[in-house]
């Protein structure tokens, strides 16, 4: 075990020191919830770092979205660079769960886009998580979903050592077991290949791959490879590979299961024959017979984890594991890691949201047939099971809602507030704008061009935020056409496109963005001079008192932040959202006074936080791109036949790694080519 060392260029300032030692005497006195009400850009991820590195135990920190979750990953990186900092989300980019509708009886299968990125990256969570203490993950609400057995994934991987006596074939057979697919073509991760005395093997949480070398029933060498050159990293004498996928059974357990899963058929199909319901029989029976049959096959099937329960062993109702069961706990069973809940006035809601809605959906499928009763169990944690799985909590948020208020109320927790900014940073100034018409701009979205057109001038950013994603697109459609640089971010926009936005809109790529209420939370973006609220008196949930000072606090980074808040009339939650906003400013103005501080505008590097999440392969084309650009100028046609001869001849050498980058790099100059055309 490594103790954690925080990296930091300065040191805490503002209110920083006071709400890190009493958060950390909280922790020592055991206070199960603690809440860090702390205002956008006072350094909450900062303070948090500094507790992680006096607890020195692991550390989970859950984020509502995946576009915050990455960029609290990139911070923590920077503070804990000698240690595990991994991110953990969903690795769907799409995700149509299977679902039935009987007023118009329409089955819906299930769909999904895996992006092999993301997976790497949740295997890369999980493995450090069973190997070593210095470890600190940063999830989204994937992490109460089940994800298999940390015992068996444990309990199942490969050892290998340089000398073992293992033969090819048996190496071979002990892949697959481990659901490792064989290929002859590229690899990539969670495949292997077999080359003469040489097996080749992809992890699914690295990007190299190892190249064992067999000599008869002997281990004489392993080599780690880059996967895209192929150059040499390193020769360890000793390798582990995990299972490439996380639900893993032996194959005792794998008959035990389908034992009791014919049994739970027969009771099902015996119900629906009481109930005279010969359809939904017939449904069930084809479907699961499919299934087994598959898994006898194959030790998988698609939807194998809608008999998770049998797998595990479970009991009908209990939870299912999950990246919790992955951190480690006392001999009493008691959690023990550290966990933080970033902008806890919406993850929390959304932990509590989720079993409902999962277990509505599945209860329909039972009934009519298209599952079996177990299928229940392949669910999220309840909120109960999830406080029960989670220790002492630390909640972040500026705008802390109900649950974390009443939780750390002393004696048993407490609510620390961290209001002053070390930039001596002040709130945004307001103004409200009626949304008819004011001056020569008829209209809000006339006003807030005009507003914009000056920030850019001036080199400053704007946002927007709109009540639908229709509306936010259609807004960046006409602000395009005025010829502002515009894009839009709503939950339909994937993950990593997502986050590339946000950064080239730092950069300057992009002047404004629009979105609806995914700007609102945790999104550090220190160049927004200028934020307009559309609709700001419409009172609901995207314009309630927590939303509206939630969106303020976008523009509180920056020396010139200013919010422009168009309505008519001035709701309850407007009220109280400036009341709050123009309470803060007079705390800051105050103590910037008697320290003699003068704001100044936060200055953070512009960093691809989807760098991570991008392949070596993607960024290996990009490079060879920039370093031929001059080349292809001159004369493209004469440099795509070069190109293509370079091609074939490593094809006939037989590399193929260099033939494949090759050809991608072709695909992409002759569709710039023809797009010139």
């Amino acid at each position: 075990m490594r103790n954690f060392t925080l990296h930091s260029p300065y040191s805490p300032a503002g209110d920083q020191p006071e709400a890190i030692e009493a958060l950390s005497k909280g922790i020592k006195k055991g206070m199960r919830h603690q809440t860090l009400l702390g205002v956008t850009g006072s350094g909450k991820t900062f303070t948090t770092a500094n507790i992680i590195a006096n607890y020195d135990k692991p550390t989970l920190v859950l984020a509502h979205n995946k576009t915050l979750a990455a960029q609290l990953a990139s911070e923590y990186r920077d503070f804990f660079p000698e240690h595990a900092v991994h991110y953990f989300v969903s690795y769907y980019d799409y995700y149509q769960p299977e679902a039935y509708i009987a007023h118009s009886d329409t089955y819906i299968e299930k769909e999904a886009q895996i992006n092999a990125e993301i997976d790497r990256l949740r295997h890369s969570a999980t493995q450090a998580l069973l190997t070593r203490r210095d470890v600190i993950i940063v999830a989204s609400v994937s992490a109460i979903y089940g994800l298999g057995s940390p015992e068996e994934y444990k309990k199942r991987h490969v050892n290998m050592t340089v000398g073992d006596t293992l033969s090819r074939a048996e190496l071979l057979r002990k892949l697959v077991g481990i659901y490792f697919e064989r290929t002859s073509a590229d690899l990539l991760p969670g495949q292997f290949r077999a080359i003469g005395n040489n097996i080749e093997v992809m992890p699914v949480n690295e990007k190299m791959l190892y190249r064992i070398t067999f000599d008869d029933e002997h281990i004489v060498s392993i080599n780690t490879l880059d996967a895209i050159s192929r150059a040499l990293i390193d020769t360890p004498n000793n390798i582990f590979i995990f299972p490439a996928k996380h639900f893993v059974t032996s194959e005792k357990d794998r008959e035990k299961a389908i034992i009791e899963i014919k049994s739970e058929l027969e009771e099902q199909l015996a119900k629906f024959k009481r109930e005279e319901k010969p359809l939904e029989a017939e449904r069930l029976k084809r479907r699961t017979l499919h299934d087994l049959s598959m898994i006898r096959e194959v030790g998988y099937t698609n939807g194998i984890e809608n008999y998770s329960r049998h797998f595990d062993g479970r009991a009908p109702g209990d939870p299912p594991h999950t990246l919790l069961s992955y951190f480690p706990h006392t001999k009493e069973g008691d959690a023990d890691f550290l966990t933080i809940i970033d902008e806890s006035h919406v993850t929390i809601p959304q932990i509590s949201g989720m079993f409902a809605g999962d277990r509505s959906r599945k209860n329909t499928l039972i009934e009519y047939g298209f599952r079996l009763p177990s299928a229940r169990d392949n669910r999220p944690l309840t909120f109960e099971e999830f406080e029960e799985r989670v220790g002492l909590t630390i909640y972040m948020s500026a705008t802390p809602g109900p649950y974390e208020r009443e939780h750390s109320t002393p004696p048993k927790g407490q609510i620390v507030e961290q209001v002053i900014r070390p930039t001596g940073l002040i709130d945004p100034e307001l103004v409200v704008r009626g949304v008819v018409e004011f001056g020569d701009y008829p209209g809000q979205v006339a006003n807030f061009i005009s507003e914009s057109e000056k920030v850019i001038a001036g080199g400053g950013r704007v946002l927007a935020t709109t009540l639908t994603k229709v509306m936010a697109e259609d807004l960046t459609d006409f602000l395009k056409k005025r010829g502002l640089k515009t894009e839009y971010i709503h939950s339909d926009v994937k993950t990593i496109d997502r986050i590339e936005i946000l950064t080239k809109f730092r950069k300057g790529i992009f002047d404004i963005i629009v979105g609806v209420n995914l700007l609102r939370e945790g999104l550090d973006l220190p160049e927004v001079e200028l934020i307009g609220i559309l609709d700001a008196d419409k009172e609901g949930f995207l314009r309630s008192e927590t939303a509206l000072i939630q969106t303020i606090g976008r523009a509180a980074r920056n020396i010139s932040g200013r919010v422009i808040l168009y309505a008519d009339v001035m709701t309850g939650s407007l009220t109280r959202a400036m009341n709050e906003t123009n309470r803060r400013r007079s705390i800051q103005i105050a103590y910037n006074k008697k320290h003699h501080i003068t704001p100044k505008t936060v200055h953070k590097e512009i960093r691809d936080i989807a760098e991570s999440m991008r392949s070596e392969h993607e960024k290996t084309i990009d490079s060879l791109l920039v370093v031929d650009s001059s080349l292809y100028k001159k004369n493209p046609k004469r440099f795509i036949k070069d190109k293509r001869a370079q091609m074939n001849e490593a094809v006939a050498k037989l590399d193929f790694e260099t033939a494949a980058l090759i050809r991608d790099e072709l695909a992409f100059l002759e569709n710039k080519t023809s797009a010139k055309k």
